[in-house]
């Protein structure tokens, strides 16, 4: 039965802790256009969404422009700045030997995310990677659920992160969604997302075999 069962994560704070290198990207893109910082707490709340968004939220200016210079910053410097969440690879590995097929769909630029994932060396627990990429524009795109229904036929999925947009992504799913609180956002905020299907525990240390079976 594991083998027919897919968990795909979030990886910003479902997985990693990245706050200082995207705070710090985030800020050098607004001085490099002699914008005013933001304070950590402002930034903290719109880590997960789509970048050209963030800064379509906080200024006038090309937010492309922005975007290419925030990502200017972290491919060079911010993509260092960050860890694996306590408790995650023991995890991982738990999850391996079940069987289950592992996954990872972010809000990062696809090639972003695999070169993390490399110098964090979890790449080889996951069975694909999918992020922003010229087709592939945001977590809810529903080219996402194609691509996984046509790689993973007769499959169950469930999606496992912190952000009420992987809420939105287990809809277009229609699977079960485990909510994450190792993020910025509560267990409202995501129930208000999710009104049934779903779990909310501390982290994903916390995940167990029998809560993923009792989602499916």
């Amino acid at each position: 039965m594991n083998q027919k069962i897919v968990l795909s994560f979030d990886l910003d704070f479902t997985l990693i802790n990245n706050k200082q290198g995207i705070i710090n990207s985030f800020n050098y893109a607004l001085r490099k256009f002699n914008l005013p910082e933001l304070p950590e707490r402002r930034i903290e709340k719109m880590i997960g969404i789509p970048l050209i968004e963030m800064f379509g939220r906080i200024s006038d200016l090309n937010p492309t422009q922005l975007a290419v210079t925030f990502r200017e910053y972290y491919k060079e410097k911010g993509i260092y700045q960050l860890y694996l969440l306590s408790g995650i690879i023991e995890k991982l590995d738990e999850l391996r030997v079940k069987k289950f097929t592992l996954g990872i769909i972010t809000s990062k630029k696809q090639e972003m995310a695999e070169r993390i994932m490399k110098i964090l060396q979890i790449s080889s627990y996951f069975d694909y990677i999918l992020g922003e990429t010229e087709e592939i524009k945001s977590k809810t795109d529903p080219r996402i659920k194609n691509y996984l229904d046509g790689r993973y036929p007769g499959f169950k999925f469930i999606v496992i992160g912190d952000h009420p947009t992987d809420a939105k992504l287990s809809l277009i799913l229609k699977c079960p969604f485990i909510g994450i609180l190792t993020g910025f956002h509560s267990s409202k905020s995501l129930e208000e997302v999710r009104k049934n299907r779903i779990v909310v525990i501390n982290s994903v240390k916390d995940l167990s075999i029998d809560m993923i079976y009792s989602l499916i």
